[in-house]
């Protein structure tokens, strides 16, 4: 019989837990579980919103396409400059 071990974070998790009373588990428990599916939940809601946006035609920002990066990924008005060399001069 082969038992695997848990994770350094379970087990934190699971010692953190010991301590505390019965209802105070049972509500750290339910808090875990409601961000977590708030999270799924939030994806979820964002990436039918994207596909939505390609659907009607609407143009997708760059930084808000699904899947894509985010954050330092968008520089906006930070981003560097394209030089454009004069011809004329």
């Amino acid at each position: 019989m082969h038992v695997t071990l848990a994770s350094w974070k379970s087990e934190i998790f699971e010692a953190v837990l010991g301590f505390l009373p019965d209802w105070a588990q049972m509500t750290g428990l339910g808090l875990v579980v409601v961000a977590v599916l708030a999270t799924w939940a939030y994806k979820l809601k964002r990436k039918l919103a994207y596909r939505r946006a390609l659907r009607t035609g609407q143009p997708v920002h760059a930084a808000a396409q699904y899947g894509q990066g985010r954050g330092a990924d968008y520089l906006g008005a930070y981003a560097p400059q394209t030089r454009q060399d004069d011809a004329t001069t």
